[in-house]
C-alpha cells in the first residue's frame, strides 16, 4: 500500500473512532469504556503496520479528550495494544496474534499503566485489579469484532487486506 493510501486510511480510522466516542461508550466508574477503539486498533494493525497504528490510537485519544468523550486511560490502554497487536501480526501473519496483542496490551499493560496515573493525576484510590477487567472486557469485545471483519476479508480475498499479506511476505 503507498504511503499516500495509508495515510488516507489512518485519517479515516481516526475520524470513525473520534466521531463514533459520543455514540458508543460504556462509562463505568471513572473510565469510559470505548470497544470502537479497540476494533478500529486490530484493523490499522494489520492493515496499517505499527507506525500507523499507534498514530491513529494516539490521535483517537488525543481528540476523544479534547471533544470530553474520553479520559486520560484511553492515552495507555490505546496506543500500547495497537502496537503490541501490531508486532505480534507482523512476527506471525494470524489475525488472531493481533487481537491477542490488542488483548494483553490493552487488557494488562494499558491497565497497569493506567494505575499510576489515576492516583498520580486524579488522586483516586483505584486498585489495580479494577482497571484490569474493565479494559479487558472492552478489547476483548472490540478486538473480537475486528477478527471477524478481518476473517470476513480474508476469505473474500479483499484486494487491500490481499496486498498487505503479500507485502509482508516478499519483506
Amino acid at each position: 500500500m503507498r504511503k499516500t493510501n495509508k495515510l488516507t486510511l489512518t485519517a479515516m480510522m481516526i475520524a470513525i473512532g473520534t466521531l463514533s466516542s459520543n455514540i458508543f461508550y460504556i462509562p463505568i466508574g471513572f473510565t469510559k469504556v470505548f470497544p470502537i477503539q479497540h476494533f478500529i486498533n486490530v484493523l490499522s494493525a494489520v492493515l496499517l503496520g505499527p507506525y500507523y497504528a499507534v498514530a491513529q490510537a494516539l490521535s483517537v485519544s488525543i481528540l476523544r479528550n479534547i471533544m470530553g468523550t474520553g479520559s486520560v486511560f484511553a492515552f495507555p490502554g490505546s496506543m500500547v495494544g495497537a502496537f503490541l497487536a501490531s508486532l505480534f501480526f507482523l512476527k506471525t501473519s494470524k489475525i488472531y496474534m493481533a487481537f491477542l496483542g490488542e488483548v494483553i496490551g490493552t487488557g494488562i499493560i494499558g491497565a497497569i499503566l493506567a494505575y499510576p496515573m489515576a492516583i498520580l493525576l486524579l488522586g483516586q484510590k483505584a486498585t489495580l485489579f479494577g482497571f484490569i477487567p474493565l479494559f479487558i472486557f472492552s478489547s476483548l469485545v472490540g478486538a473480537f469484532f475486528a477478527a471477524i471483519i478481518l476473517s470476513i476479508f480474508l476469505k473474500k480475498k479483499t484486494a487491500v487486506f490481499i496486498d498487505k499479506v503479500n507485502q509482508k511476505k516478499n519483506l
